[in-house]
């Protein structure tokens, strides 16, 4: 069976920013992070997931991450999610 960790983006309905992290059970950590268990964004409920990729490997997603949170990586971001037909 094949493992896949995620690379994930969160925005928040209270301020709008986007909170972007990795995990290897994406619902589970929605779930933290909108029951408040996650100290980054606790205070930022709700929170909706509005982006993700699937990777094969853990140093894979966080590199992604560390990717994302870049300003280009950013910028990236707010491309794709607003272009995305609703």
């Amino acid at each position: 069976m094949v493992k896949f960790y995620y690379t994930y983006v969160l925005r928040s309905q209270k301020d709008r920013k986007l909170y972007i992290g990795w995990t290897d059970n994406l619902i589970k950590r929605i779930e933290k992070h909108n029951k408040g268990f996650v100290a980054a964004t606790k205070n930022r409920l709700p929170l909706a997931l509005v982006y993700y990729e699937a990777c094969r490997s853990k140093s894979s997603a966080i590199l992604r991450e560390k990717t994302l949170k870049t300003g280009f990586g950013r910028k990236y971001l707010e491309n794709r999610i607003n272009n995305i037909p609703r």
